[in-house]
């Protein structure tokens, strides 16, 4: 049989194609393995900024399942890929980089833009290597959706010097492996049965016992599961932020979103009482974190904890658990099947006396939040904007935030139900995140309406991407809230220093116009009854084009956040 004859740049090419690679997010370098792939079908994404790139990568992880692919020059461009793998280290995203080299034959010379990439990615990422002999490319290519999809999932840094892939020269390329490896997670594993079983019978037998859900339960697609979970056996169900949809927050058992916003007008406020009492927690796909603990003070220290999770170090990091090591999905189904072999009379007896304090929590929520969510004021308050928000927002639409205050707005006023799904760059929470990756969102389900909501300190991060929005036909809605303040740091500054610095300050843009500059649909918000008719014209509007609508908000709207119940409004300032 005579084998296919292929350049080495084609042999990359082929082995992503095989991996079920769709995009490369990259702006046209290592360009022969980009030309190679462009070949194939595989569509190029080009950003306007690698960073933005990796945002998008991430989402488009988190949405389809699969293995993203980013890609930048060697040097300052490679550079810009850290931000956007730090955020996917810490929160378990995975994504294959593809970073070009100098030559070989130029290393240790100072060669334009030379860098020590090994050393620039060692925290940002779980597996760096370079390829130094064609031989093994398909090797090294399998090498990295592998590190990057199993276990915890992260980023997998792949070094690509010039001179292997600029060669023109073709080569016979035995067809040996077949393995398509872009999809997590790539190895699904199981607790031992005996720790199943002792998890099961603490959750039948406990008082007061409560499900804590994080981020896996989507990595590890393990929504069926932790809704049956709570349904077959009456277990309250709260969330983090990255765990919000996992559970339908109208189920009478649901509790919401909790950890460190639960301040005034939080959507779980008065949950607190129910999840301190607790004296068994399931916490699963949860690294139970500083945010969503409120600083490890929201979770009482006297509960027993059973931890679900597939990183061994995430399991007793803060709270000493029954270690549950494994696959979110399997280790919840061993879970229910066990429990069900169990005595569920405690658990169905409790059920009507759970979901009356859940519902007299909600319940205290709406009456402490009718204010702002009526409020006429114009600049408008943005809990009015959200509560128009809430009414228009398709069922199967992604909810996107930014970081920072653009989390908090989505995480209380917008409810996870139906088909809804919701998506937080909360690994390291940086500013910038959420526009970009509303457009991995999209890239990933071209059928859904995506919503993205930033503050102006993030969009301006990366509001260049609304030229490749145009470009490659990424259709979103951004919503910037517009209040000219850094509202996160400004309130962080007065807490802890009780004065602030000048930067917290923003000068006035128009959102609108910068969409319109770039071809797109800019819609601006003044004033409440602007709300209803704009995000009608945006949802429909957004079926054809990316949309931005400028919210003119009220400078001082204040997050359920404690440290800001303990400012007064005369000193806001």
């Amino acid at each position: 049989m005579q084998l296919k004859e292929l350049t080495n740049a084609e042999r990359f090419a082929s082995a992503l194609k095989r991996n079920g690679v769709e995009f490369i997010f990259g702006q046209s370098n290592p360009t022969k393995i980009m030309l190679a792939a462009m070949e194939l079908g595989i569509r190029q994404i080009g950003f306007r900024q690698e960073n933005t790139g990796t945002y998008m990568a991430q989402a488009y992880a988190m949405a389809s399942g699969k293995i993203p692919c980013v890609a930048a020059q060697n040097g300052p461009a490679a550079t810009l890929l850290v931000p956007g793998l730090c955020e996917d280290y810490k929160a378990g995203h995975p994504v294959v980089a593809i970073v070009q080299e100098v030559p070989l034959h130029d290393a240790e010379k100072n060669a334009f833009q030379e860098l020590d990439h090994e050393k620039l990615f060692e925290g940002s990422a779980k597996w760096i290597k370079k390829i130094y002999s064609a031989d093994r490319i398909e090797d090294y290519v399998d090498m990295a959706f592998t590190a990057a999809a199993s276990g915890k999932p992260g980023p997998a840094v792949l070094l690509c010097p010039q001179d292997i892939f600029n060669d023109k020269t073709t080569r016979p390329v035995p067809g040996t492996r077949k393995a398509s490896l872009g999809h997590y997670p790539l190895d699904r594993i199981l607790p031992g049965q005996d720790m199943v079983k002792k998890a099961a019978e603490l959750l039948l037998n406990a008082e007061n016992p409560l499900v804590y859900a994080g981020g896996g339960i989507f990595s590890s697609r393990a929504v069926d599961e932790i809704r049956e979970l709570q349904s077959a056996f009456s277990l309250p169900v709260a969330t983090t932020t990255m765990g919000k949809g996992a559970v339908d927050e109208t189920n009478p058992l649901s509790v919401g979103v909790i950890g460190y916003y639960m301040g005034h007008r939080s959507a779980t406020k008065f949950m607190k009482p129910l999840v301190q009492k607790s004296d068994v927690i399931l916490l699963v796909g949860n690294r139970t974190n500083q945010n969503g603990t409120d600083a490890w003070t929201l979770l009482p220290e006297d509960a027993t904890y059973i931890h679900i999770d597939i990183d061994p170090m995430e399991i007793g990091r803060n709270y000493e658990a029954i270690r549950l090591l494994g696959d979110a999905k399997l280790t919840l189904r061993a879970l229910i099947d066990e429990m069900k072999e169990g005595d569920c009379t405690k658990r169905l007896e409790k059920k009507d006396e759970v979901a009356a304090e859940i519902a007299e929590g909600r319940d205290k929520h709406q009456k402490e939040i009718r204010d702002v969510m009526n409020s006429t004021i114009s600049p408008i308050r943005i809990e009015r904007f959200m509560a128009e928000l809430e009414k228009q927002v398709a069922d199967n639409c992604m909810v996107v935030a930014d970081a920072s205050f653009s989390s908090i707005w989505n995480a209380n006023y917008i409810t996870a139900k139906a088909d809804r799904e919701f998506y937080f760059p909360r690994g390291l929470a940086g500013l910038g995140w959420g526009f970009p990756m509303a457009m991995g969102c999209k890239l990933a389900s071209p059928e859904k309406p995506v919503f993205s909501l930033s503050g102006d300190g993030g969009f301006a991060h990366t509001w260049s991407e609304l030229e490749t929005c145009k470009r490659e036909g990424i259709n979103v809605i951004a919503a910037v809230i517009n209040n000219k303040i850094l509202g996160y740091q400004y309130y962080a500054e007065k807490f802890k220093f009780g004065e602030v610095t000048n930067a917290v300050w923003i000068d006035t843009v128009d959102y609108a116009k910068i969409a319109e500059s770039c071809g797109l649909l800019g819609l601006t918000i003044k004033t409440v009854e602007d709300i209803g008719p704009v995000l009608e014209e945006a949802f429909e509007a957004v079926k054809t084009q990316t949309v931005v609508i400028d919210i003119k908000t009220e400078t001082f709207c204040q997050p359920p956040l404690p440290m800001i119940d303990t400012l007064k409004l005369a000193e806001l300032v």
